[in-house]
């Protein structure tokens, strides 16, 4: 019962702020950004260690100022994630544009109704759910582990969804996957590939950002046990709340492809998305808790 609660009140809170107008929320996101990085310091000890980390040949001075560029961005993505309760799919389509999703129509047309699309957190990686009428009569489906807090997950769930894609739950996803194949549906599945796997699947260790890093491997042996071809989303933020989206092949035959080639490809394209521009990947996020010597 306090679940059902805690998230009428947590969405009705949301619902409420979306209806604010893009400039308005800005505005909020200049005031979280006070909050959230000059008074409530979250997660800051961990985003300076891995910018540190990522990027040893730059000064103290310029980490703190590429910190700071984060935060503000952090603090865009969630006014902008609220935004998706009070939003037209035309105006998200707008702002999160995806330059050639004809890449996606050519691949089902050649035989192929599924496509495995990885990306990372970069950007807003919540906008791109409304993608849905961009690509023809093909659903959107996204991977992703449940949250602890019955309500935050609820409130996700009801914002991802809003505009048609389906959520897909980490433990149910070579299952469901299967079932999408073997019915022939037309469809997108996203992987958010850059999370940290857990200590049981650190199979695939390779340098990325200048540190051993393990990468997830589970999209790979997905794509090559149904043969599923596999494709890279890069994003660019252009300006605040406006971003473009391309899509790059990564493999079509993904059986035909040596071990570990589609899982190196895409941290190879990933790192190369971020360093065009670090401030607008996820520093929060503790992606480097597990050494290489761990697994030995």
């Amino acid at each position: 019962m306090w679940n059902k609660i805690q998230y009428a009140l947590l969405y009705a809170w949301v619902k409420t702020h979306a209806l604010l107008p893009m400039p308005l929320l800005y505005v909020l996101s200049d005031i979280l950004y006070v909050i959230i990085y000059r008074i409530v310091r979250y997660r800051v000890a961990v985003a300076r260690r891995n910018l540190s980390a990522s990027f040893p040949e730059k000064s103290t001075k310029e980490l703190r100022l590429l910190e700071r560029r984060f935060y503000h961005h952090f603090s865009d993505y969630i006014v902008e994630t609220i935004k998706l309760a009070h939003i037209s799919q035309k105006e998200v389509l707008r702002r999160a544009h995806v330059e050639n999703p004809e890449l996606v129509d050519q691949l089902m047309e050649k035989g192929h109704p599924c496509v495995i699309l990885l990306m990372g957190h970069y950007g807003n990686w919540e906008w791109y759910s409304a993608s849905t009428p961009i690509f023809k009569d093909a659903r959107i489906y996204q991977i992703y582990r449940p949250l602890k807090n019955l309500a935050v997950d609820r409130l996700f769930i009801q914002l991802r969804t809003h505009f048609g894609s389906f959520g897909i739950k980490k433990n149910d996803t070579i299952r469901d996957i299967i079932q999408l194949k073997k019915d022939k549906t037309r469809c997108v599945v996203i992987f958010l590939a850059d999370q940290t796997p857990s200590k049981a699947n650190l199979h695939y260790w390779t340098d990325f950002l200048h540190q051993d890093t393990a990468i997830l491997t589970g999209p790979e042996r997905i794509a090559k046990k149904l043969d599923l071809p596999v494709v890279f989303l890069d994003v660019r933020k252009k300006k605040r709340g406006f971003y473009t989206l391309r899509m790059e092949l990564i493999a079509e035959n993904p059986r035909t492809t040596p071990e570990n080639d589609i899982t190196e490809r895409y941290a190879r394209l990933m790192e190369k998305s971020i360093l065009r521009d670090p401030a607008y990947w996820l520093w929060t996020h503790k992606r480097w808790k597990y050494k290489h010597e761990q697994e030995q």
